[in-house]
């Protein structure tokens, strides 16, 4: 049931919410038109809603959904991003957020800051997004992470997956303190950090190698497969409590392959969400 407000949350709900925004993409256009069809994977009749931890999606009564948001034009409209994230994380929910291009989670990491304070974030990503700007646009797809290092909104930033780190991001991420792993040198087997703080994920669907991930507007070969990334969030240490999937962008993808996959992102990443609370075990 898709619920009109956020009067009807509960603290430690998982609140799924679309962001249906692609303005700020510096390539190709598409991703606005990812959430809809992410939910319709999710819920489609080839799978069904439990994790590969056990817990059944379908059966519980604090997983709610929030619906799309359309983004209209222009800078104000897209830093209203930021309301409708506060309307979830002030009553003390999770939100798992489906984009949507990269560009949305700056307005969302200032919501989640707020409430939670500088959070750490784990970032899946073939790009590192720490452009100071790019195309003289300081809110592009490209340049997020440089908005929340810059805004103190992270504390630690960690990324995983790249695969694109050309000088001047380099140089942003010495300036910044970012912990990137490079997939030329990344063992996923090694990989096991522990967050002390608040966590937020941050999932970029071309993190993924093409061949697993084929819809989105910029192809990096050489990216993880789905089994590496469930691997790493099966085993994460920290308390998640936001996250989000974005630039999924249906125009690239492959009989629905690419939307299948941000939905199991969305079972996975909702299971640790829901199993790390004390009202886990409200089912209906």
């Amino acid at each position: 049931m898709i619920l009109d407000n956020s009067d009807n949350l509960n603290p430690e709900d998982l609140v799924l919410i679309g962001i249906c925004s692609d303005e700020n993409s510096s390539f190709m256009r598409g991703c606005a038109n990812a959430p809809q069809l992410i939910r319709s994977a999710l819920y489609s009749d080839s799978s069904n809603l439990t994790t590969e931890t056990g817990i059944d999606l379908s059966t519980v009564l604090a997983m709610k959904d929030m619906g799309d948001k359309k983004i209209g034009p222009g800078a104000h409209a897209f830093m209203d991003i930021e309301t409708y994230i506060k309307e979830i994380v002030t009553k003390g929910a999770f939100p798992l957020t489906l984009g949507g291009d990269h560009a949305i989670t700056y307005p969302i990491m200032r919501a989640m800051a707020e409430q939670h304070g500088p959070m750490d974030i784990l970032q899946f990503d073939a790009h590192p997004d720490l452009y100071h700007e790019l195309d003289r646009n300081r809110l592009s797809h490209a340049c997020p992470f440089a908005r929340i290092m810059e805004e103190g909104l992270a504390r630690r930033l960690v990324q995983v997956g790249i695969r694109t780190l050309n000088a001047h991001q380099r140089e942003q991420a010495h300036r910044f303190g970012v912990e990137v792993h490079e997939m030329m040198s990344f063992d996923v087997a090694s990989f096991a950090p522990s967050f002390t703080g608040p966590l937020y994920i941050s999932f970029d669907m071309d993190a993924l190698d093409p061949a697993f991930a084929p819809g989105v507007s910029h192809f990096e070969p050489g990216g993880l497969s789905v089994r590496e990334v469930l691997t790493i969030l099966h085993k994460l240490k920290g308390r998640v409590v936001g996250a989000d999937i974005v630039e999924y962008n249906p125009k690239h993808d492959f009989h629905n392959m690419t939307a299948m996959v941000a939905a199991k992102l969305v079972k996975e990443i909702g299971g640790i969400i829901l199993a790390q609370g004390t009202r886990q075990g409200r089912n209906a």
